[in-house]
């Protein structure tokens, strides 16, 4: 199984936009995201793309390292989130020689793609007891 991860930091968007963005490709394969990523309409849209490549490349970077086989048909995104950043406070001058504050807010956005699980057994899931009815 590879994993590998890719980190966006100080990103000129909000984490509330950028959450929308990611919130369309979480859980999908990698190269589905892409192209829902390249046609989505929203800002945020073009960082994520470019995100969800880097993550793919460093795949390819690490099953060569391992000596292991990868086909990118197989990646998908195992987690993708967005965290808030620091904020730029700046000011505006108002009427009557008032102030208004502007906040200029950054996101961190994270991106981890996976193969999956070759076995069953590794895999997290429980298996159910079936519990047989008994004559009382």
């Amino acid at each position: 199984m590879v994993e590998s991860t890719a980190r966006l930091r100080q990103v000129r968007i909000t984490p509330q936009k950028a959450r929308r963005v990611v919130d369309l490709i979480r859980g999908k394969q990698a190269a589905e995201a892409l192209a829902i990523l390249k046609f989505s309409p929203q800002a945020a849209a073009t960082p994520v793309y470019k995100l969800v490549a880097s993550a793919m490349a460093n795949a390819k970077v690490k099953a060569d390292a391992e000596s292991s086989y990868l086909d990118e048909q197989d990646l998908f995104i195992q987690r993708a989130y967005v965290d808030e950043g620091t904020t730029l406070k700046r000011f505006q001058p108002r009427a009557q020689g008032r102030a208004f504050r502007i906040n200029k807010r950054t996101s961190h956005i994270t991106v981890v793609l996976s193969t999956p699980v070759a076995d069953a057994e590794n895999s997290p899931v429980q298996k159910k007891t079936v519990q047989k009815k008994g004559n009382r």
